[in-house]
């Protein structure tokens, strides 16, 4: 018998929408089939509003402030602004097998370590897997307590009993209210569980990390109301088959949003990389013809990529075009460009450009390398292994200025480079001071002029 409570709506699976019937397509985010009944309960004018604390000036505030927490992960504490705030709600989102848990897992053993109180939520393995797991990370951690449960309000109860200051739950989707009427990972279902921790990290000054899968489209799934809800919001790019992940922050409410954090995963976990530059090029072979480094900013850190262009004749009727790591309309575009303004002729012929490592590069100060790359591997001519390229190529084929131009010659000098050819409003005379010869270009085919045809 249906409660006189509760009331039925159709919700959208993928972003929430709600609609009094069913249809096939979803008028919020245009999904096909994501709509699903699910039942509510109704407002009630006599239910208890949350706790509260009574208002307070700043300066009471002040005294009582606490410091953040360090986990001794220092590519991790960065993203957070320095350290973990108390009473704070972080997402982290990323692929399935990207490593989320094994770092959660890590940051918890790391806080256990030096004395702070964690509990550690599982809700996808049992105890005795999570314990595996510990032992192979070198994470296994006799302070660090572990919870085996999907109940939310068990997690909440818990985490007051202990009083634990950092609390990890691995994962949103899986963990339910006893008190919803849907199935765990529904929208209703995340919406609440995310809601009565939220009143709990900031109720009782409780640090929770909630663990988001995402969805095939690369959003984390649920509710896009869920991104609101929290503080922080930190997602794990990268291929899973790389060894390479960054760590990198949508949203910080205590710090800023420029900042990436670099681990390479192992056989025993996550370990920082200290000089991703150096480790990104370790590989490289300078004599290949369409290989080019840019220096990339990846937040206010400059890191060091190799560009790699393969233009090879066409083997079907249609050229093929294939980026990995780049945006694919950036690199049309460019082929275009070359094309038109260059006299690069690649009409007929199949083209393929990779950032290699695996990094994800979408910054337009790319362009530049990836034009020399191209035309490199074009011509088969290789360009010299202690050049750099950056700048913006516009749709004339003219060189636009990149930010942090300093930054990035800095890098390249200290690794070894000499030569970096720029935009001419990149290569003032106070740049000569990092150990690198500017050569300032107008435009895409005098840079090409210069580094390919020399």
């Amino acid at each position: 018998m249906k409660n006189s409570k509760e009331k039925t709506v159709f919700v959208c699976q993928a972003c929430g929408h709600e609609s009094a019937k069913w249809a096939g397509k979803c008028q919020g985010c245009g999904g096909w089939n994501t709509i699903e009944e699910e039942r509510q309960e109704r407002a009630s004018s006599g239910r208890a509003a949350p706790p509260h604390e009574p208002a307070k000036s700043l300066g009471e505030a002040k005294e009582q402030q606490r410091d953040r927490l360090h986990t001794g992960i220092r590519e991790f504490d960065g993203l957070l602004g320095g350290g973990i705030v108390p009473g704070s709600f972080t997402l982290i989102g990323g692929e399935p097998g990207i490593g989320k848990s094994t770092l959660m897992l890590q940051v918890a053993a790391c806080l256990a370590k030096s004395g702070e109180r964690v509990l550690y939520v599982s809700a996808e393995e049992s105890f005795d897997q999570t314990r595996m797991r510990a032992q192979r990370i070198g994470a296994e951690v006799e302070s660090l307590v572990v919870l085996c449960t999907a109940d939310v309000e068990a997690i909440i109860e818990e985490a007051k009993r202990l009083s634990a200051s950092v609390t990890i739950v691995d994962s949103i989707q899986i963990i339910y209210h006893p008190g919803v009427p849907s199935s765990p990972g529904s929208v209703n279902q995340v919406r609440e569980c995310a809601s009565r921790l939220m009143q709990a990290a900031k109720h009782d000054g409780i640090s929770i990390f909630i663990v988001g899968h995402v969805t095939k489209t690369g959003d984390i799934a649920g509710p896009r109301m869920l991104e609101h809800m929290v503080d922080t919001v930190l997602y794990f790019e990268g291929n899973r088959y790389h060894s390479y992940r960054v760590l990198r922050t949508q949203k910080n409410r205590f710090g800023s949003t420029e900042e990436v954090g670099i681990f390479s995963m192992g056989p025993d976990g996550l370990k920082e990389v200290g000089d991703p530059s150096r480790v990104f090029l370790q590989e490289r072979r300078a004599e290949n013809a369409g290989s080019v480094v840019t220096p990339s900013m990846e937040g206010t850190r400059p890191i060091l990529v190799e560009i790699q262009a393969l233009v090879g004749a066409r083997c079907f009727g249609v050229p093929q075009r294939r980026g990995i790591g780049i945006d694919y309309n950036r690199l049309c575009m460019l082929l275009a460009v070359l094309e038109t303004r260059a006299g690069v002729n690649l009409r007929d012929r199949d083209i393929f450009v990779s950032v290699a490592g695996g990094l994800i590069v979408e910054e337009p100060a790319i362009d530049l390398a990836i034009a020399i790359a191209l035309a490199s591997s074009a011509s088969g001519k290789p360009v010299a292994a202690d050049l750099i390229a950056a700048g913006e190529v516009g749709l004339g084929g003219e060189l636009r200025g990149c930010q942090h131009a300093e930054r990035r010659l800095r890098e390249a000098g200290k690794l070894g480079f000499t030569r970096a050819i720029l935009p001419r409003s990149n290569a003032g005379p106070e740049m000569e001071r990092f150990g690198v010869k500017l050569i300032p270009c107008d435009n895409v085919q005098e840079a090409i002029k210069k580094v390919v045809s020399s």
